[in-house]
Formats: C-alpha cells, structure tokens, sequence
C-alpha cells in the first residue's frame, strides 16, 4: 500500500484512532487489591498439599489419579458449601423501579401533579376539579415507570432462565474416574482437569501440565496469557505471580493441566476482590441515546411553551388569577408530552424481543433488538459460523505427488487415488493418529460408533487415520508419548514426542500445523523413503500443492518428522519447554493434508441478502488467506468477478506494487500486517467493499472491531469459540452461536443464535429494521396531536375564544385511545417485500461521513494541550468541558456541524417532525377547530359571540348571565353549558377521528396509505375499536360528565367533519410519497452484480 501523503493527510487519517493508542499505553495496569489477598497454599510442596487437603493425585500419570470418593465429596461440600461466588450487591427491586421513574417524562408529570394539589389546598373549592387531573398526572408517571419496570425483570428473567439452561460444567476425577460435574459441587481436594478453553472453576494448584497458559487480564490486567507448571517445592512468589497457581474464572488459552482445588467459593482470588465482582459499566444502544436526546428535546419545548403560555395567560386571559394559570400552563405541558410514549417504546421492544426468539435469536437487552437492525459492518467468523465445522480430509500430498482421500469430480486428473502404501502416505497417518489430543466417549466400541471429543481438524484428522488403521487403540497404545506441545493460536503447530523406535534411536518427533510454519522448521523433505535437501524445485512444487488445495477453500495443514538420533536423544531424555529443550528444528517435511469444512446451508444467501442491504461482512479468520479468500468466493463474501492485488498481479502480470488501489475492490490482510498498518491504511481496507483479514489472533480481531468502530461504524460480531470473546464484547452487537460455542463466548454476546443458523442473523436485521420502523411510525403517530391540542389553546388566550380542550381530555386522548393505537403499530409487516432488506443502513458509513467524522476529530485534538517533548495530550478538566459545552452554541463550528449535510436517520428527524407538527398536525387542527366552530355555531354562536362572550368573561358555567348572540337570540346558562360541553366533546372526537385516518398515513413511504400491506395490520383496526368505544363511553355517558365534560346530546353528523379532514390528511399522505420517491430510490441499494442467490 505504498502512497506519498503530505504530513496534513497523516494528520487526518489518523484523526479519530487517538483513543485507540492511548487504551493500549494504559494496559498492564495491575489492581492494590491483589496484594492483600490471604492465599497461603501455592507456598506448599506436593506432599505438603496431600496432606493439607487430604488429597489424591499421581503427578507422573494424572489421568490414573484416584481422587475423591464421593461420599468424601459429599461430606465436604456439605461442610464447606457450594462453590459459588456471592453474586454482587444488585439493586433492589425498589431502586430499580425508581431508576425507571426517574426519566424527565414523568418528573415533568409528577410535578405537574403536585402543583394541582398545591392549588387544591391553597382554594379547595376553585379548583376541586384538580383533584382528579393532578391524581391522573401522577399516576400515569407511575404508571409508565411500572411497564418499563415489569418488562425489565421479565427480559433478566428470560435471560437467567436461558443462563441456567447451561450451567458451568468441569472434568474431576471422583472415584478414580473422569467425569463432568457441575462447578458449584466441587470440593477443595478434587484434582480437576482443565483444558484451553475452559474457565478455571475454582483455584487450583497445579501439579501436571503440557504448555498451559492462561489469561489474567481480568485480575491483573496482564496483556499477555501467564504459563502456569507444576513446582513440586511450592513457590515463594505473590500469590498473583505464582507459576503453580491458576485462579477462579480465569481463562486458559492454551495447553491442558492437572489441578488439586484449594479455594472455593468466595475464599477463591476473585472472590476475595470485591470490586471485580461488580462487574463493567453498560453502555447505551444508540436507539436509547436517541430516545434520551428525543425526550430531552420534547421537555425542553414543553417547559418553554408552559411558561410562555403561563406568562401570557396570566397577562391577558386570567389578568391575575394565578391557580387558573397554573392549571392552563400544565394542559400546555400535558399536551406537548406523550405521557403514553416510554411505555408504547418499552412494549414495542419487548413484542419485537418475543417475535426473534421464536425465530431461534435471543436478545440479551431489548435496546438490542433494533442495534442488529443499525448495522453498517458485520464481522463473522469462519469456521463453526460460516462453516459446518465439520472436517474432512479431501486430498494428500507428498514426494510431489496429490492424492484424493475420496473420489471426488473436483479433482485434476492426474490427482492419484489414496493408498497407504504411497511414499510418505503411512507417515501422514501416524502423524493423524499419534500426533492428536482428541478423546472418545467411548472404547469399547467399533472407531465408526465412535464420538469423537476434540476440535473439529483433529476430529477429522483422526476419522481419516482410523480408516486406515484397523487397530486404532493398540496403535497408540504401542508409542507412548514422552513430550508433547499443543496447538495453540500463537505457535499454530502441535509437536509430540513419542518412544518410536528406529534404525537411529528410540525416540520420533511428529510436529503438524500451519504450513508456513511447519516449513520453516524442515531442512529436508520426504521423497520415495528419503530424505532429500529442500531445494528451489521443491518449494515451487510445494507452493503449486498449496494453491491447488487452498484455493478450493480447504483448510491446510503440514506434517513433518524428525527420527531423533540416539546419541544426542536417549529413550530417557528429559524435554521441557523452558529453553527450548526440544527438537524445533532440522525436521523432514512429509506433505501437505487438506481438509474440507463446507459452508453451513443458506450461508450464502444469507450474506447476498446482507449485502444487498447496504451492510458491509468482512470475514475474519485464523485459517490461511489463501483459504480463506476460497470460502469467501463460494459464499458472496468476495464475487467471482472481483479482484485483490494478488489476484490482480496473477492476471495481468505486473508486480503487486504497481496495482493502483481504485484497482480492486478486495483485500485479503494477512494478520502479521495487522500490527504495522498505520491510520490511513486502515482508511483504504475499509474502503474497500469485501474485505478478508486471515490468520488473526484475538488481539488482532479486537483491534479490527476498534478501528471500524472508529469510522462511525455499527460494528455487529459474530462468534463462537473463545478467541472470539473479546471482539464480541467490544463490538456494538455480539452474536454468539449456542450449541457449537463456548461459554465465555456466549457470556461476551449480546444476543445468541439458538439454531446456531447464521441466516437468522438476517431474520434479525430485517425485524431490528422493522421495529425502527414501527417505532418512528408510533413516535410520529403519538407526537401528531400535540398541535390540535396546543393551538387551540394559544387560540383561547390570544383571541379570546371559550378553552377548546380541557387538560383533563389532553390526558384521555394521550393516554387513552393513543395508547392502544400506538401500541398497534408493533405488529406492522414491512411495507414492501425486500423495501426494507434493500434500503440502506439507516446511518451509512460513506467516504462522506467518515472525512466529516475525522475533521471533527482533528479540530477536537488540535484544541488539547499538548506536552512539548513527548507531544501527548493532556485531557482536559471536568470544568473546562462543562465550560467549552456552554460555550460551543456560539461558535461558528458549533453551527457548521449542525447544519452540515448527512445520510444518517434518526428515530426522531426533520421529516418526522416537520410531518408531526407542520403537516398532519395542522391538518388535525383545522378539523378540530371546523368541527367546534360549526357545532357553536349550530348552538347560536358565531365565532365573534364567541369572542365577545369570552372578553366580557363569567359565560359557559352554571349561573352565568344570559347572554344574546349577533343575531338577537337570547341563551341561558343552560344552553350555554351544553353548546360548550358539545363544543369540547367535538374537539376531542375529531382528533381521535382524524388521528384514526393518520394511523395509515402515517405508514405511507414507499407506497400510498391504501395497500394490503397499509391496512394489512388487525391490530391497528382493535386499536381503534378499544379507542373509539373509549371515546364514547366518556363523552356519551353522563356520570363521567363530571370529571371529563362531554355531551350524550353530541349528533354523530358532526363526526363528519373530522372525517373529511382525515380523508384530506391521506391525499396529503399520497403526495408526500410522491414528493420523496425520489431520495428514497436513491437510498436503495444498487443491485450487485455477481451475486450468487440462489441454491445451484
């Protein structure tokens, strides 16, 4: 990636990734805590140890270890009790339902309340009506904070019931025998076994291992896995530092070893450390952040209008009557704030939670059902998420020769048919058979009846041995192992030692792994039983046999030998990984094995689907590139017609250096270059449409997550084994699959694909999609009635004319009928078939939006301070950012990134707003004061009687003058008080009647409000049913006349009116698609040619 960029271009390049650099300088920070810890044991010698815990293990041969008996098991768990940490201090049920009262919502509506009843006590009489509006004001704040608290402790208890499902299991030796048992029962004494993988259940003191290393970056925040060995004379080390100690919930990432447990419970490491029980901050999802800015914003408004409105009122209309005021101000309020909203978010979420678990995804949070639909950039993993994880060995190659392992048409034809008897064949199957870690479920019966324990190459591996060695247990029971190194993801080969006889010694070394490295370590290599020098002819042949396998998308490894001489090597030699005191070098390479793990069915589609909705997969891998990039071609990931510069170079022959970049639109990363990429490489590979990083460590796939994450991506990750974890935790949405991950993987996830099916993930992003969908259609549906409600009520100070609405009918509309209708939108379907699966991500990250990002970030680093030798920035303090907020609003880069042009959509925009309060508002609004003009009017006022009869002021209430209209009609109290409650009662159905009609106008984006899939929604039309016999039962039944006003004399013509509004608010709605067409087509993701869509 070579490029001449001035020193301005690195700067902005590398605008953005500070952070990054300044997490990395802060790891290796350990905790005071650990140095306080009472742990005595790891001081004890082996001896010291049996006799401290009364246990049992053979240090030479641990698998023959006696153990516990279980009545001794029984009888200290009993004295002891279950190994089990003291969960941390959670909040109380109580504290959790005012955290959810505690939303400026229902603060706002609590005080509302309050200010009633105040009013009540200072004039009880005056104000008796109070009663009721302050007591609904709170109990609706109450309200709202139950239902978000209820379905809180349902999501954690779904979530806990699932955890339970799968409880943390371990191998212990119990009555002389391996067997898996619960980690809450274990028992100090027990000698457990632990592999890499696993999670050590409780501290243990090691006393036999093969290259064991685990992870202690959660106690320590030691970067780098810590090797653990046995140390028959104990060690003098802190407790954290000792060699012989592995310690409760700690990971191992490699080897295997042999432990006696001596904590448990909360006497463990861990459990001593109080403050890392407690675990990490969560963070928001970025819909919680919009819905905390949306309702921010709204509060802001209604606060500003209350008072304005407050101020006027007092000023004009009530000319000094405080309480009238006070009341008149907070129906401003009510009508601004949607009461009903948090509640209809949280129940919306929760549906849409309930409908993905029956389609196999569970959600961790509900906020987690509408992330999977934001992303921008999935990373997966290949083999056991894109893959089957299921090998097979297809083809073998050695002495320069290929060979098929099964008939096969893929096969070029001079690729020979297997046979034990070929040059180097009955090695590579020793090397499959001795050279292996798996284990069986059982022995004493046939190899192919057999489950095989271990991962899926070796299980293949061992499969293809077995065909070929009809006394499979005997053989490796004839060469016992002396000394073996485990595969692990650093070295990425496996080498065992083992007491083999031959012409030379005693002792034969098998090493297999990554080809690469494999090779590295052979000076010779095997040919017809010889071995000959590797020279250039061999390595050309090798690179042809690589290729040949890789790039059919098979998994590769190397097999070599070593016939160790006897002099240098006695059949007692001691070898130890400490100083390399093994054979790593002068080995015979014997051939190459390649081995086939087919994509999962639908894989491919899947990807296609993900694609063609605007959302960038990349595949990160362990496996070789060339590998990797195969699969990638067989499953949409990289097309057939694309080209990387390697593949590019192949083609037309020029060096890889002379390919411009805008070349290609495919990169395959090897991860060695992971590390050395600087800022505006990473720029270019993400640019890039299909991307590949192959033979990545955990390190390496967490540093991949950062960096997109960087660039404003919505970072999805999906995963299943450990070194998956950390990129699952990192990213914005971990995936995590169920039956073939591991614990800790799933633990890292946020959300968890039960059918272990990657396609569900699509299912998922469509219905996180449309659950956006149906939250903008409710929030815009919910907000539509605040300017039928507000106007009139600025119409009733500033003209005057008699309150159109009172506050009281403010709240049934906003929490009555609303609510229902509201809540309908829950179950919408999506409006076209692929509208949705071919829209854009609704915040795209373009080259647009990433310059924007990284300006931003230059501007933000230019005004730190800076040190003048090492030219680190000093961040600034608590006050200064307090200060710099305060005064950005009058800065004109304050105004020039809120004005500045973006893609992005957001739960609540200007399209929704400008719908909500410009458009359908209005709408609303004119029926609504038509319908109560016109209903005057019938009743002998014209809307200057009106504005008189409220000028002169003691009208419309029980005792009021009579009083004579513009055309000499004369009306008394009475007919007064009815023209007004008709009046009020018409105000209220016309907004429930055209906000019915908006329910469908509301949907109407890519087609008009009259499809089968507007009206399509059963639930909409209950929604209006419960909302309209609502309506009704308040305004035509009379006992309720008394707290809500309201007529039973009310003639249904009137309804007429608001219905001709609702159907004028749908041609509205039918030219509002036609207007935007336009930028919605050009939001659509252009069709992308090569993709492979269907089964073949």
């Amino acid at each position: 990636m070579k490029r001449e960029l001035t020193q301005e271009d690195r700067k902005l390049a590398a605008a953005g990734y500070e952070h990054l650099e300044e997490q990395k300088a802060k790891k290796g920070q350990t905790k005071a805590e650990i140095d306080n810890v009472d742990i005595q044991e790891h001081h004890l010698s082996f001896e010291e140890l049996k006799q401290a815990h009364n246990a049992s293990f053979d240090t030479k041969d641990p698998a023959q270890s006696p153990g516990l008996t279980s009545e001794d098991a029984k009888a200290r768990l009993a004295r002891d009790g279950q190994n089990i940490l003291t969960p941390p201090k959670k909040k109380s049920a109580l504290r959790k339902y005012f955290d959810c009262l505690n939303t400026m919502f229902n603060i706002l509506l609590i005080i509302a309340g309050i200010l009633e009843y105040v009013l009540l006590g200072i004039d009880f009489k005056a104000n008796f009506q109070n009663t009721y509006l302050g007591g609904i004001l709170i109990a609706v704040a109450f309200l709202n904070a139950f239902i978000e608290f209820y379905q809180l402790q349902k999501s954690e208890a779904i979530l806990a019931s699932f955890l339970a499902m799968i409880p943390p299991s371990c191998r212990v030796v119990r009555d002389g025998t391996i067997t898996s048992i619960a980690a809450a029962d274990l028992v100090k004494g027990d000698v457990v076994l632990i592999r890499v993988g696993d999670k050590t259940p409780a501290d243990l003191m090691i006393f036999a291992a093969t290259d064991l290393k685990v992870d202690n970056s959660s106690l320590t925040g030691e970067s780098e896995p810590q090797e653990r060995l046995p140390l028959p004379e104990g060690s003098k080390a802190r407790p954290v530092e000792a060699e012989n100690l592995v310690f409760n919930s700690t990971l191992v990432v490699n080897g295997e070893g042999w432990g006696v447990v001596v904590r448990t419970g909360d006497h463990t490491l861990i459990g001593q450390i109080a403050a890392l029980t407690g675990g990490e901050q969560s963070t928001q999802s970025p819909l919680a952040v919009e819905i905390g800015h949306f309702v921010m914003m709204i509060s802001i408004i209604a606060i500003f209008f209350a008072v304005i409105f407050f101020v006027v009122g007092i000023t004009t209309a009530y000319k000094g009557k405080a309480a009238a005021t006070v009341t008149f101000a907070v129906s401003i309020l009510v009508a601004f704030v949607p009461e009903g909203l948090p509640s209809v978010v949280t129940l919306l979420l929760s549906i849409a939670a309930k409908r993905m678990a029956k389609q196999n995804v569970l959600v961790k949070s509900l906020q987690g059902v509408e992330t999977l639909g934001s992303l921008t950039l999935l990373a997966t993993d290949k083999t056991g998420t894109l893959t089957r994880n299921q090998m097979t060995v297809t083809n073998l190659w050695s002495g320069g020769k290929m060979y098929s392992a099964f008939q096969s048409n893929n096969d070029e034809e001079d690729t020979a048919t297997f046979s034990i008897e070929a040059s180097g064949m009955r090695e590579m199957v020793d090397i499959a058979a001795l050279n292996s870690r798996v284990k069986f479920d059982k022995t004493d019966v046939p190899f192919d009846q057999r489950a095989i324990l271990g991962d899926a190459t070796e299980t293949g591996l061992t499969r293809f041995a077995g065909r070929y060695l009809p006394q499979y247990d005997e053989h490796q029971k004839k060469f016992r192992k002396v000394f073996e190194v485990p595969f692990n993801s650093s070295n990425k080969w496996a080498l065992v030692i083992l007491e083999k006889p031959h012409a030379d010694g005693f002792l034969t070394s098998y090493i297999k792994g990554a080809p690469e490295r494999v090779l590295a370590k052979c000076s010779t290599h095997l040919k017809d039983g010889v071995c000959e020098a590797i020279t250039d002819d061999f390595r050309t042949e090798y690179d042809d046999a690589y290729n040949y396998m890789a790039s059919r998308g098979h998994r590769v490894i190397a097999c070599a030998q070593a016939l160790l001489p006897g002099e240098k090597y006695p059949a007692d030699h001691t070898f130890s990984r400490s100083g390399g005191n093994y054979p790593e070098t002068d080995y015979c390479f014997v051939g190459l094995v390649s081995l086939e793990d087919p994509p999962k069915h639908g894989v491919r589609e899947a990807i296609g689907t993900l694609r063609l909705a605007g959302i960038k997969v990349m595949m990160v891998t362990g496996d070789h590139p060339k590998t990797a990039e195969a699969i990638a071609r067989k499953i949409n990931l990289i097309l057939g017609d694309s080209d990387t510069k390697e593949s590019l170079s192949a083609k037309t022959g020029r060096p890889i250096e002379e390919i411009y970049e805008d070349e290609v639109n495919a990169v395959v990363i090897h991860g060695d270059s992971i590390d050395g990429l600087q800022a505006w490489q990473w720029d270019q590979i993400f640019s890039k449409q299909e991307i590949v990083f192959a033979r990545t460590s955990p390190q390496h796939k967490l540093e991949i997550v950062k960096r997109a994450q960087a660039l404003g991506h919505i970072v999805g990750v999906t995963g299943d084994g450990v070194n998956d974890s950390p990129a699952l935790k990192k990213a914005d949405l971990g995936i995590s699959m169920n039956m073939s991950a591991s614990d800790v993987s799933k633990e890292a996830a946020n959300m968890i694909l039960l059918d272990d099916n990657f396609a569900s993930t699509v299912k998922g992003v469509a219905e996180g999609r449309q659950i956006f969908v149906n939250l903008k259609r409710s929030i815009q549906y919910t907000i539509s009635h605040s300017t039928p409600e507000v106007i009139p009520q600025l119409l009733y100070v500033v003209v005057p004319i008699p309150l159109p609405l009172p506050a009281i009918l403010i709240l049934v509309i906003d929490l009555g009928f609303e609510l229902f209708v509201a809540l309908s939108f829950a179950w919408d379907k999506p409006e076209t078939v692929d509208g949705l699966m071919r829209m854009s991500p609704r915040k795209p990250v373009n080259d647009r939006s990433i310059l924007s990002r990284k300006r931003r970030a230059l501007r933000r680093s230019r005004t730190l301070a800076q040190d003048s030798e090492s030219q680190e920035h000093f961040h600034p303090s608590r006050l200064s950012t307090i200060a710099s907020k305060i005064k950005s609003p009058f800065t004109r880069h304050f105004w020039e990134d809120a004005l500045e042009p973006s893609d992005d959509e957001t739960l609540v925009d200007s399209k929704l707003l400008s719908y909500a309060y410009l458009e359908a508002g209005m709408i609303e609004m004119l029926g609504a004061l038509v319908a109560y003009f016109v209903v005057f009017y019938k009743k002998g006022f014209s809307p200057k009687d009106l504005r008189r009869a409220q000028t002169i002021g003691g009208y419309f209430v029980k005792g009021s003058p009579d009083f004579i209209n513009s055309r000499g009609q004369t009306i008394d109290a009475s007919g007064q008080i009815e023209a007004f409650a008709q009046a009020q009662s018409i105000v209220y159905l016309s907004i429930f009647i055209t906000q019915c009609f908006n329910v469908f106008a509301v949907k109407a984006k890519f087609s008009f409000p009259f499809g089968k899939s507007i009206v399509g929604n059963v639930y909409n039309f209950f929604g209006i049913l419960a909302g309209a016999c609502l309506g009704i039962f308040i305004i035509y039944t009379p006992p309720l006349h008394v707290v809500f006003g309201g007529s039973y004399h009310l003639s249904p013509l009137y309804w007429l009116i608001p219905c001709a509004f609702g159907v004028l608010l749908l041609i509205w709605a039918s030219i509002r698609v036609l207007l935007l067409r336009k930028s919605i087509e050009q939001s659509r993701v252009k069709d992308i040619k090569g993709l492979m869509m269907c089964e073949c």
